[in-house]
């Protein structure tokens, strides 16, 4: 273990940890509360599904698919949280011998992931029961993990920060604003973006940190790495679109002949995930403003 000399902010670690006792939140007594969802409503909100531009379906069939978009986008959150989890815990051995107040805030950033993961292992349950049978959630947590853990250090801390921050704008700017969502569906993303908020504040610090750390070289390589692996996972993501498709032709009660061809399969999948990543869509022109 190598210590480093670059300068950690005590003041902002510090203000996370306040900010994580604070906003701490239990499962069962503060999210569900023994509640279950209302299939009447929406999950997943027009701002994230676009499901509002899709003309040929009707309201009922896009009540529908907002809920299997909803469940496959908690899903996600199962997976990325399970590499996340495991780079902060990893982090925190820089901070060993050096600052405990940066150990304890990347320590409560690691429980309170551990905690997400948990919760929406919970509700994907809860889903399930309340849904007819076929639905299928593609992608296993600890390959995706194992893959996207094999490359640098830097490449996945900008991943988790892009992660970050698409999480926080799409809580704020789609889901707190929808009002016909599902009551229990839009709770588990207010109490999540409740906790996500100081990660993102640690991963602005621990990112920097990291790259002060290699050279221009590396950085130029790590860079790639970051392109590459979002590229994997946006792929993973459209094979899962692909797989909702089918189960929403399958609960509907319209044939939707112009969805089964593979042109317009293409487009339909591209809409659902092509949103869900659009933070890190850019990823190409951040490669050119970071090596120039």
């Amino acid at each position: 273990m190598q210590l480093s000399n670059y300068h950690v902010d005590k003041e902002r670690y510090a203000k996370c940890i306040d900010v994580s006792k604070r906003v701490r939140w239990d499962i069962d007594n503060d999210v569900i509360r023994g509640r279950e969802f209302d299939f009447s409503q929406k999950f997943l909100p027009d701002g994230i599904s676009k499901v509002d531009q899709l003309d040929l379906l009707s309201d009922e069939d896009k009540r529908l698919l907002s809920q299997i978009q909803g469940r496959t986008y908690a899903n996600m959150f199962g997976f990325v949280e399970r590499f996340i989890t495991a780079k902060v815990l990893e982090t925190t051995r820089d901070h060993w011998l050096g600052d405990q107040t940066a150990l304890e805030a990347l320590i409560r950033f690691s429980d309170e992931e551990l905690k997400h993961q948990e919760l929406f292992r919970r509700i994907e349950t809860i889903m399930a029961d309340g849904m007819p049978d076929g639905y299928k959630f593609l992608p296993d947590p600890d390959m995706v993990a194992a893959a996207v853990l094999k490359n640098s250090t830097w490449a996945v801390l900008a991943l988790i920060l892009e992660i970050e921050i698409f999480t926080q704008e799409h809580y704020k700017q789609s889901i707190e604003p929808e009002e016909n969502l599902s009551e229990l569906y839009k709770d588990i993303f207010l109490f999540h973006w409740k906790e996500e908020t100081t990660h993102a504040m640690m991963d602005e610090l621990e990112w920097p940190r990291e790259d002060s750390k290699i050279s221009d070289e590396e950085r130029d390589r790590a860079v790639d790495e970051l392109i590459a692996v979002v590229e994997d996972v946006d792929g993973i993501l459209q094979n899962q679109s692909a797989a909702d498709v089918d189960y929403f032709l399958k609960l509907s009660n319209r044939s939707f002949t112009v969805m089964k061809s593979s042109v317009s399969r293409t487009v339909f999948s591209r809409r659902i995930a092509g949103n869900i990543f659009s933070r890190v869509s850019s990823t190409r022109a951040f490669k050119s403003s970071t090596t120039n």
